[in-house]
């Protein structure tokens, strides 16, 4: 009886998990993982599907609401959130810009991971299939304002594989995300942001 019972119990967990949508999975995906480190590989693509520019760096999230992006090459640039604000740091030109959170995703599409945005009131969320083992989710903004057109999100098996988003210019930004380590814990600091002296700061109001 004990062996049906377990058989039984495998049978149902094997099914509800393959009946779990990829928008389903995404979701869950967002609303478990807490904290979040992995390398990046950022693509910018223009209109005519070229490629223009990729960096490289290092990018940290811890929920509710903060991440980090460290760029190392070819230019060191830091995003970091804090206080309701971006804040973006570039090292060589000593220039901050800062941002409401509310108005920063069309700049960091990483936001969307930060539990701080309800993703099904503010977009609809279509499947986009698998692609080399990669399972994508296009959000599309529901407000008429929005900055960009659409966001998609690739994840392979639970992990966190990639993000595209595509402006309102034509361009296309790609990132690819590697050793990516989840539930680990962060150092508070990686989330606090104080504009060096000396550096020019331009908030947006």
């Amino acid at each position: 009886m004990r062996v049906f019972l377990t058989l039984a119990l495998l049978l149902t967990a094997a099914i509800a998990g393959a009946a779990e949508s990829p928008v389903d999975r995404l979701m869950r995906s967002i609303d478990s993982s807490k904290t979040l480190q992995a390398d990046f590989t950022q693509v910018s693509v223009d209109e005519l599907g070229s490629p223009r520019h990729k960096a490289t760096g290092v990018f940290y999230l811890q929920k509710p609401g903060k991440f980090r992006w460290d760029y190392a090459k070819p230019y060191k640039q830091q995003v970091i959130t804090s206080n309701g604000k971006v804040w973006f740091y570039d090292v060589d030109l000593e220039q901050v810009t800062v941002k409401r959170m509310d108005k920063a995703i069309g700049s960091t599409p990483a936001l969307l991971l930060t539990g701080q945005v309800s993703l099904k009131d503010n977009f609809t969320l279509e499947q986009q299939g698998e692609d080399e083992g990669i399972t994508w989710v296009k959000l599309l903004p529901k407000g008429e304002e929005s900055t960009f057109k659409y966001v998609t999100i690739g994840l392979q098996g639970d992990v966190l594989s990639g993000m595209e988003l595509a402006d309102n210019f034509g361009q296309l930004t790609r990132i690819y995300f590697s050793n990516v380590k989840s539930g680990g814990k962060l150092d508070p600091a990686l989330f606090e942001f104080t504009a060096p002296k000396g550096v020019d700061v331009f908030e947006d109001q």
